[in-house]
């Protein structure tokens, strides 16, 4: 398996620190509003990315956070907690809204058949693991007391920037004209693990610290949960490109000082979802939700289609042309994948793992999608018989996700419901035409046709026996 790695900036072979066990891990949603499908194209690839790793092989252990506390909406220390602005928004308090849009982001997850992670904690779970990991930062000097607040100093690192050659002028956190600057810090990257005084004072949810009563800041979450469940050496961490600085910049920063070694040895960032005027985003109300999208008439496997023809470190930009093409596709797929015969069950082993194989290096090449689905068409297409294809098909599926099974599924009936005492009738009526015909009475026969017609009752004549239906 080869991976790109934002940290090196170089696609990179696969090795992960136990090869019976690899640790993931997910930047999970802030549960302040509806997640849109910029944020779900990222849990898409990432679902991919996991799936891939046990096809190929390895076990997977992945954890992923719930952001109900901390987060503010400048992304760092500035703006203010996007758990309150959707309280405020409803009217209710931060625990309704966080249980509401968690419950509704694992709807999502489950319409796009993406595998809920084995270790799943909100943030508010985990506040003991938080001040045991600030507790050991003052111990050891990487973090100050200011204000009240407590601090992570980034002058203590002899390498903060870790994903590229960004110009750090460009990079210092709170360089905006519209954030106010923090004046408890010392260098303007520092940021916050704990706050006790901000214009917060107020703030719904609140726990004891040995600084006094305050609440996390929103970094420090991701470094406990994930040392928590899954331990001081991590193999990968998922997230939007967009948290590559600052979110996944300071947890680096806290973690390692933490732990006293190297912590995470791949980072896997997904790029943005684009509308023709920018960056799909919830703060600029330009953004649209999978039930949305679902309404507009793409089915969460069409929007899931459309981001696998495209490469996780690529942009797409969505479009309804887009969307129109990717469900003209997935149609296609389905009504080909149901002309294949069921009841085959022979499988040509040389085609199988020939084909299997193409669809593994495909994964292995930096989680190459695109070609993953060639090669699901190339199968489709292949001199074999349906069996060899069928189980090619359904293999593939356990990673792609297409649920490409639903099409041997029976379409649901449009037809209206017969009660029983008229399904008995007509019953009676259609073996009284048998029998008639059967006697050469075809006058008899048409008059009893006429008589179900004039019911709403079509009559169908088959080689097995006449059936019927109910005309709308």
């Amino acid at each position: 398996m080869k991976l790109y790695n934002s940290t090196s900036r170089q696609i990179e072979e696969f090795v992960p620190y136990n090869k019976d066990r690899v640790t993931m891990y997910t930047c999970g949603p802030t549960v302040y509003h509806f997640a849109h499908i910029g944020n779900l194209r990222s849990y898409i690839m990432e679902d991919v990315l996991e799936k891939a790793l046990d096809y190929v092989g390895y076990n997977v252990v992945r954890a992923m956070n719930i952001t109900d506390v901390g987060h503010l909406s400048g992304d760092s220390d500035d703006g203010e907690d996007k758990m309150l602005i959707g309280a405020e928004r409803e009217h209710k308090s931060v625990m309704d809204i966080a249980k509401e849009y968690t419950d509704a982001f694992k709807a999502d997850f489950l319409s796009l058949n993406l595998q809920w992670p084995k270790l799943v904690a909100p943030a508010t779970s985990c506040i003991d693991e938080y001040i045991k990991i600030i507790t050991v930062l003052l111990d050891k000097g990487y973090a100050y007391i200011s204000n009240g607040n407590v601090y992570f100093d980034t002058s203590k690192l002899k390498e903060y920037y870790r994903f590229g050659n960004q110009n750090q002028d460009e990079m210092v956190v709170g360089a905006r004209d519209s954030v106010t600057e923090d004046e408890g810090k010392h260098n303007q990257n520092d940021f916050v693990l704990w706050f006790t005084k901000s214009k917060f004072e107020n703030h719904a949810l609140k726990w004891d610290s040995p600084w006094g009563v305050g609440y996390p800041g929103w970094h420090i979450e991701c470094s406990g949960i994930s040392y928590k469940f899954l331990g001081e050496y991590l193999d990968i961490h998922c997230g939007g490109v967009d948290n590559k600085f600052p979110h996944h910049t300071n947890e680096i920063a806290q973690t390692e000082s933490y732990l006293g070694h190297p912590w995470c040895k791949y980072w896997f960032h997904v790029e943005h979802l684009n509308t023709k005027t920018g960056k799909m985003s919830k703060s600029s109300g330009d953004f649209l939700t999978l039930t949305r999208l679902n309404e507009l008439g793409f089915s969460p496997m069409v929007y899931k289609l459309f981001c696998l023809q495209s490469h996780y470190r690529k942009q797409l930009v969505y479009s309804t042309e887009a969307l129109e093409g990717a469900k003209s596709a997935y149609a296609k797929l389905i009504k080909r994948i149901a002309t294949l015969d069921r009841t085959d069950k022979s499988v040509d082993k040389a085609v199988y793992e020939k084909l299997d194989n193409q669809f593994k290096q495909a994964l292995e090449n930096d989680l190459n999608t695109s070609y993953a689905l060639t090669t699901l068409y190339d199968a489709l297409k292949a001199d074999t018989n349906d069996g060899t294809k069928l189980a090619l098909v359904l293999s593939f599926d356990k990673v792609l996700g297409l649920k490409l099974s639903t099409a041997f599924e029976a379409p649901k009936s449009t037809e209206p419901e017969v009660d029983a005492d008229l399904k008995q009738k007509i019953e009676t009526m259609i073996e009284q035409r048998r029998q008639a015909k059967a006697n050469k009475d075809y006058a008899l026969a048409d008059s009893i046709r006429n008589q179900l017609a004039e019911i709403g009752v079509e009559l169908i004549d088959t080689k097995e026996g006449t059936t019927f239906k109910i005309k709308g």
